[in-house]
């Protein structure tokens, strides 16, 4: 049996403003076909996008997966069969969304971060 791990973080992002992101779980090691959720959330009512990236082992640049604006998911192409968010980020009141992953294997241990802006 194949085991591989995964490293979650979050960054916020913000021009002039603090933001604390939580993301969570914060490590997880699962096995080839494990279900797989990750979530992120802030308090920032205004704060409205909330982006993904993957670190691959290896390679120090954070490779944008896609955004979720207010409810809506814009992935990069090289990502949009492995990888899903959901979220509604609408509304007063905390703000979360969800990285899916459609399937996991070898290919997706990385490190992935979640961070939060006012745009896109």
């Amino acid at each position: 049996m194949i085991w591989f791990f995964m490293l979650c973080y979050h960054i916020g992002l913000s021009l002039s403003v603090e933001v604390e992101v939580s993301q969570y779980p914060s490590e997880l090691i699962i096995k080839p076909k494990d279900k797989v959720q990750i979530k992120c959330s802030h308090d920032k009512t205004d704060f409205r996008v909330m982006l993904w990236y993957q670190r691959s082992p290896g390679d120090s640049a954070l490779k944008l997966i896609g955004y979720l604006n207010y409810g809506t998911f814009t992935p990069e192409d090289k990502y949009k069969d492995q990888f899903n968010v959901t979220g509604d980020l609408s509304g007063g009141g905390k703000k979360t969304s969800t990285l899916v992953f459609k399937d996991t294997g070898p290919e997706q241990a990385a490190v992935y971060f979640c961070a939060a802006s006012k745009a896109r």
